[in-house]
Protein backbone atom coordinates (compact mmCIF):
# COMPACT_ATOMS: atom_id res chain seq x y z
CA UNK A 1 0.00 0.00 0.00
CA UNK A 2 1.13 3.12 -0.95
CA UNK A 3 2.27 5.68 1.85
CA UNK A 4 0.14 8.51 0.92
CA UNK A 5 -3.03 5.80 1.14
CA UNK A 6 -4.72 6.35 4.01
CA UNK A 7 -4.85 2.80 6.47
CA UNK A 8 -7.94 1.23 6.41
CA UNK A 9 -9.91 1.02 9.78
CA UNK A 10 -9.87 -2.38 11.26
CA UNK A 11 -12.00 -3.38 14.18
CA UNK A 12 -10.18 -5.99 15.40
CA UNK A 13 -7.67 -6.46 18.45
CA UNK A 14 -5.01 -8.82 18.92
CA UNK A 15 -4.40 -9.78 22.60
CA UNK A 16 -0.70 -11.11 22.08
CA UNK A 17 -0.26 -12.67 25.13
CA UNK A 18 -2.05 -15.45 23.62
CA UNK A 19 -2.52 -15.01 20.08
CA UNK A 20 -6.85 -14.45 19.99
CA UNK A 21 -8.05 -11.90 18.53
CA UNK A 22 -10.97 -9.85 19.29
CA UNK A 23 -13.44 -8.43 16.70
CA UNK A 24 -16.81 -8.03 15.60
CA UNK A 25 -19.15 -10.50 14.42
CA UNK A 26 -20.13 -10.78 11.06
CA UNK A 27 -22.77 -12.79 9.11
CA UNK A 28 -20.33 -15.99 7.96
CA UNK A 29 -19.83 -16.63 11.80
CA UNK A 30 -23.54 -17.30 12.13
CA UNK A 31 -23.14 -20.97 11.50
CA UNK A 32 -19.71 -21.21 13.36
CA UNK A 33 -21.51 -19.74 16.40
CA UNK A 34 -24.29 -22.03 16.39
CA UNK A 35 -21.45 -24.75 16.17
CA UNK A 36 -19.56 -23.22 19.32
CA UNK A 37 -22.45 -23.00 21.46
CA UNK A 38 -23.95 -26.31 20.98
CA UNK A 39 -20.34 -27.63 22.01
CA UNK A 40 -20.91 -25.51 25.45
CA UNK A 41 -22.78 -27.14 27.20
CA UNK A 42 -24.94 -26.51 29.10
CA UNK A 43 -25.83 -23.05 26.82
CA UNK A 44 -29.29 -22.98 25.79
CA UNK A 45 -29.00 -23.27 21.69
CA UNK A 46 -30.66 -20.75 19.24
CA UNK A 47 -31.57 -21.26 15.72
CA UNK A 48 -28.56 -20.87 13.38
CA UNK A 49 -30.69 -17.77 12.30
CA UNK A 50 -30.81 -16.51 15.81
CA UNK A 51 -26.87 -16.11 15.85
CA UNK A 52 -26.79 -14.69 12.25
CA UNK A 53 -29.24 -11.85 13.60
CA UNK A 54 -26.62 -11.80 16.63
CA UNK A 55 -23.82 -11.60 13.99
CA UNK A 56 -25.29 -8.88 12.03
CA UNK A 57 -27.89 -6.77 13.59
CA UNK A 58 -25.90 -7.09 17.03
CA UNK A 59 -22.51 -7.15 16.01
CA UNK A 60 -21.33 -3.61 17.63
CA UNK A 61 -22.55 -5.34 20.93
CA UNK A 62 -20.91 -8.55 20.42
CA UNK A 63 -17.53 -9.92 20.35
CA UNK A 64 -15.74 -13.05 18.44
CA UNK A 65 -13.03 -13.97 19.36
CA UNK A 66 -10.21 -16.49 17.49
CA UNK A 67 -7.73 -18.46 17.80
CA UNK A 68 -5.38 -19.89 15.08
CA UNK A 69 -8.48 -18.80 12.79
CA UNK A 70 -10.66 -21.04 14.86
CA UNK A 71 -13.95 -19.41 16.70
CA UNK A 72 -13.02 -19.88 20.78
CA UNK A 73 -15.21 -17.53 21.91
CA UNK A 74 -18.04 -14.93 21.53
CA UNK A 75 -20.56 -12.71 23.86
CA UNK A 76 -23.82 -11.96 22.28
CA UNK A 77 -25.32 -8.81 23.68
CA UNK A 78 -27.21 -5.70 23.21
CA UNK A 79 -28.49 -2.33 24.26
CA UNK A 80 -31.77 -2.18 25.37
CA UNK A 81 -34.08 0.28 23.43
CA UNK A 82 -35.22 1.75 26.92
CA UNK A 83 -31.98 1.44 29.02
CA UNK A 84 -29.22 3.35 26.80
CA UNK A 85 -26.68 3.12 29.45
CA UNK A 86 -27.00 -0.30 30.03
CA UNK A 87 -25.07 -3.82 28.01
CA UNK A 88 -27.29 -7.01 28.05
CA UNK A 89 -24.83 -9.46 27.82
CA UNK A 90 -27.28 -12.50 26.01
CA UNK A 91 -24.81 -15.23 26.06
CA UNK A 92 -20.97 -15.89 26.62
CA UNK A 93 -19.58 -18.97 25.37
CA UNK A 94 -15.75 -20.26 25.37
CA UNK A 95 -14.51 -23.61 24.09
CA UNK A 96 -12.72 -26.06 26.11
CA UNK A 97 -9.16 -25.40 24.00
CA UNK A 98 -9.61 -21.55 25.11
CA UNK A 99 -10.36 -21.99 28.39
CA UNK A 100 -8.82 -21.58 31.83
CA UNK A 101 -7.26 -17.97 29.82
CA UNK A 102 -9.70 -15.49 31.77
CA UNK A 103 -11.45 -15.24 27.97
CA UNK A 104 -14.94 -14.56 28.87
CA UNK A 105 -13.97 -11.56 30.90
CA UNK A 106 -11.49 -10.17 28.47
CA UNK A 107 -14.09 -10.33 25.60
CA UNK A 108 -16.22 -8.56 28.25
CA UNK A 109 -14.04 -6.11 28.82
CA UNK A 110 -13.44 -5.71 24.86
CA UNK A 111 -17.05 -4.84 24.66
CA UNK A 112 -17.37 -1.71 27.42
CA UNK A 113 -14.72 -0.39 25.56
CA UNK A 114 -16.14 0.11 22.48
CA UNK A 115 -17.09 3.48 20.93
CA UNK A 116 -20.69 1.83 20.76
CA UNK A 117 -20.78 1.81 24.66
CA UNK A 118 -19.54 4.95 25.31
CA UNK A 119 -23.06 5.64 27.14
CA UNK A 120 -23.21 2.07 29.07
CA UNK A 121 -22.65 2.33 32.98
CA UNK A 122 -24.81 -1.17 33.56
CA UNK A 123 -23.99 -4.70 32.30
CA UNK A 124 -27.03 -6.80 32.76
CA UNK A 125 -27.09 -10.92 31.89
CA UNK A 126 -29.62 -13.52 33.58
CA UNK A 127 -28.57 -16.71 34.72
CA UNK A 128 -29.29 -20.11 36.43
CA UNK A 129 -28.98 -20.43 39.64
CA UNK A 130 -26.85 -23.62 39.20
CA UNK A 131 -24.50 -21.78 36.37
CA UNK A 132 -21.35 -21.97 38.59
CA UNK A 133 -19.42 -20.61 35.91
CA UNK A 134 -21.26 -17.84 34.83
CA UNK A 135 -22.03 -16.23 38.19
CA UNK A 136 -18.15 -16.73 38.63
CA UNK A 137 -16.97 -14.80 35.96
CA UNK A 138 -19.74 -12.14 36.28
CA UNK A 139 -18.84 -11.82 40.02
CA UNK A 140 -14.51 -12.01 39.40
CA UNK A 141 -14.93 -9.30 36.43
CA UNK A 142 -17.25 -6.49 38.81
CA UNK A 143 -15.27 -7.05 41.83
CA UNK A 144 -11.87 -6.78 40.36
CA UNK A 145 -13.26 -3.94 38.71
CA UNK A 146 -14.60 -2.01 42.02
CA UNK A 147 -17.86 -2.30 40.58
CA UNK A 148 -21.30 -3.20 43.09
CA UNK A 149 -24.01 -5.96 41.98
CA UNK A 150 -27.35 -6.37 42.10
CA UNK A 151 -29.88 -9.78 41.85
CA UNK A 152 -33.05 -10.63 41.77
CA UNK A 153 -35.42 -13.23 39.68
CA UNK A 154 -36.31 -11.66 36.53
CA UNK A 155 -38.34 -14.98 35.12
CA UNK A 156 -39.81 -17.38 37.04
CA UNK A 157 -39.74 -21.01 36.21
CA UNK A 158 -43.34 -21.66 37.36
CA UNK A 159 -44.83 -18.20 36.03
CA UNK A 160 -42.64 -17.91 32.20
CA UNK A 161 -41.15 -21.48 31.76
CA UNK A 162 -43.96 -23.72 32.93
CA UNK A 163 -41.58 -25.00 35.13
CA UNK A 164 -39.68 -26.58 31.92
CA UNK A 165 -36.51 -24.46 32.30
CA UNK A 166 -34.41 -22.88 35.72
CA UNK A 167 -35.55 -19.53 37.12
CA UNK A 168 -33.16 -16.75 35.14
CA UNK A 169 -31.78 -14.32 37.70
CA UNK A 170 -30.81 -11.42 36.61
CA UNK A 171 -27.42 -9.62 37.68
CA UNK A 172 -26.74 -6.25 37.25
CA UNK A 173 -23.50 -4.79 37.38
CA UNK A 174 -22.47 -1.01 38.24
CA UNK A 175 -22.78 1.42 37.45
CA UNK A 176 -19.18 2.22 36.60
CA UNK A 177 -17.10 4.65 34.76
CA UNK A 178 -16.40 3.32 31.21
CA UNK A 179 -12.81 4.81 32.14
CA UNK A 180 -12.24 2.59 34.99
CA UNK A 181 -14.17 -0.64 33.60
Amino acid sequence: MPADEPKKADSSSADTKDDIIFRKPESPDGPRVHKLIAECKPLDENSVYCNLLQCTHFADTSVAAEMDGDLVGFISGYIPPKQQNTLFVWQVAVHGKARGKGLAKRMLAELIKRDEAENVQFIETTITPDNEASWGMFRSFAYERRMPTEEFILFDSRIHFAGEHNDEHLLRIGPFNRDDA
